[in-house]
């Protein structure tokens, strides 16, 4: 989660959250968006202190394809970056200070910002339905509000700048609750955490994180083996 070189926008219309009008599919994750807790989430959270880099980061659902189904919006952080280089992501990065309140709309303008500046994404055909409590990501020092929204009229999408992103996709629903795609991720200093197989790339730390939580408070996840790991090199 980097500023990339582009101009700051402020989006001068209204930013609401509404759950009003979502598909039937998507009710589950809007209501874990409203009940769960910061600790259900993950046991980093914003320290005390109110220190922390201000971010946002966008979890667009879309409807996909009748073959597919439903899916969701990702992107693949360009491998030049020094930090999570190459590694699979949400849209998102730091709050500017056109974007507002940190406390209020700031991280819902920040996330549909980043969204369009990273993968052209019209932020006119999205609906935010829910926003998650603030979390905290101790070893770049972001504290992130993860922004759920629904793909209300699908928009083409894809690399904006190649030194930022590498490649932007979509992934059914589908393919993240399947046991064959889930892994445990072994970091090279111990820690494990959740992990998908998704086509070559793995999708592990914060934004697998968020995945796995999602899925679970929604019922949409599905037994899998833990058991089954990955290990991460040391570059990750």
């Amino acid at each position: 989660m980097t500023r990339g070189p582009h101009a700051s926008k402020t989006y001068e219309t209204a930013v609401t959250v509404t759950a009003d009008g979502l598909p039937e599919w998507l009710e589950p994750v809007a209501h874990a968006a409203a009940t769960v807790r910061p600790t259900e989430l993950s046991r980093f959270l914003p320290p005390e202190s109110g220190e922390g880099r201000q971010s946002a980061v966008l979890i667009l659902f879309g409807a996909g394809t009748p073959e597919t189904g439903p899916e969701l919006l990702l992107m693949e952080r360009s491998s030049a970056l020094r930090s999570h280089a190459g590694q699979p992501s949400f849209p998102g990065g730091s709050l500017d200070p056109e974007d507002g309140d940190p406390q209020t709309t700031g991280p819902l303008r920040a996330a549909l910002r980043e969204a369009e500046e990273e993968t052209g994404l019209d932020p006119s055909g999205v609906q935010i339905f829910g926003v998650l409590p603030k979390l905290y990501i101790p070893v770049s020092g972001f504290v992130v509000t993860p922004v759920l929204a629904w793909w209300r009229e699908p928009s083409p999408v894809g690399v904006v700048d190649p030194a930022e992103t590498a490649r932007v996709f979509t992934v059914p629903v589908a393919h993240l609750t399947d046991p064959e795609n889930r892994v445990t991720a072994v970091h090279p200093r111990g820690h494990k955490g959740p992990a998908f197989l998704v086509g070559s790339a793995l999708v592990w730390g914060f934004t697998a994180g968020i995945i796995d939580r999602l899925m679970h408070f929604a019922g949409w996840e599905r037994t899998w083996d833990r058991s089954n790991e990955v290990p991460l090199d040391w570059h990750a």
